[in-house]
Parts: C-alpha cells; sequence; structure tokens
C-alpha cells in the first residue's frame, strides 16, 4: 500500500504533528519515512546576488535544525528517517522530491511558520494538494 511516506517540514511546532502523525503511519504500515526541508530560493531572490550564497547557507543550516528535529521525533516513535535539504520553491520542490524518493503518500500540516490564521489551509500545503498525484494526508496544527 505505502511504501515510502513523505514529511515536509519547516521546523514548525505545526510541522512537528505532522512529523508524529508520518512516524505513526510508517511504523504502523512498516514503510519507510523520508523527511524534506526546502530552502525557499525565493527567500533570496531579490538580494543582490554577493548575499546569496551567505543566506542560503543560513537558511539551509536552518534546514538541518529542523530535520534535526524531525530525527528526534521518529527515534522517539522508533521509526528510522532519512532526511534532505533541497533549495528550490517549495511546493514544487515538495512534489519533485515526492517523485523522486518514490514517495507514496505525503504528510503535512495544514500551515506552518507562516500561517496566518489556524482556520486556514497554509499556501504550500494547498498548492501540494491542488498539484499532488498522490495521497496528501494533512495534519491540523491543533488547539492554540
Amino acid at each position: 500500500m505505502y511504501d515510502t511516506i513523505l514529511v515536509p517540514t519547516d521546523g514548525s511546532p505545526e510541522s512537528l504533528t505532522a512529523v508524529d502523525e508520518a512516524a505513526d503511519l510508517a511504523s504502523a504500515l512498516d514503510a519507510d519515512l523520508v523527511a524534506l526541508y526546502v530552502v525557499d530560493t525565493r527567500d533570496y531572490a531579490t538580494l543582490p546576488e554577493t548575499k546569496w550564497v551567505t543566506l542560503a547557507e543560513e537558511l539551509e543550516q536552518a534546514g538541518e535544525r529542523a530535520l534535526a528535529k524531525v530525527e528526534k521525533r521518529a527515534d522517539e516513535h522508533d521509526v528510522p528517517v532519512s532526511t534532505t535539504v533541497v533549495r528550490g520553491v517549495p511546493h514544487e520542490s515538495i512534489l519533485e522530491y515526492a517523485d523522486e524518493a518514490g514517495a507514496d503518500a505525503i504528510v503535512m500540516s495544514t500551515h506552518g511558520r507562516t500561517g496566518i490564521d489556524r482556520f486556514l489551509l497554509g499556501s504550500v500545503t494547498e498548492r501540494v494538494i491542488r498539484s499532488a498525484d498522490l495521497p496528501i494526508v494533512v495534519v491540523g496544527a491543533g488547539e492554540d
């Protein structure tokens, strides 16, 4: 059924809720769990090129920290996880990586660190849902 489950993260508490669900699902289905952090290239596209490298490195380090949190959560569920940082536009990169990793499902939160309203679906999540050709499990952030 599901052999590989992808869980994108931005390091937010909301995305870690999705990690918990993805780890539970991977454990129940004996599936591989893969986690992805996307360095949003739009974050530095308007900066002078001389600043790109520094900011890109800082954002990649933030991604590594976010993925370390994912590894810790997955370990708490006794589920191994492989992690990857990529650069790109988040919704596009998530779908591209899902294809590359052979993901059978994506588990993600309703919104992450840029969520402005807990009742609205996050723009990245919404774009993934609209474009995906595989099942998407959307996890609510819970009560504040």
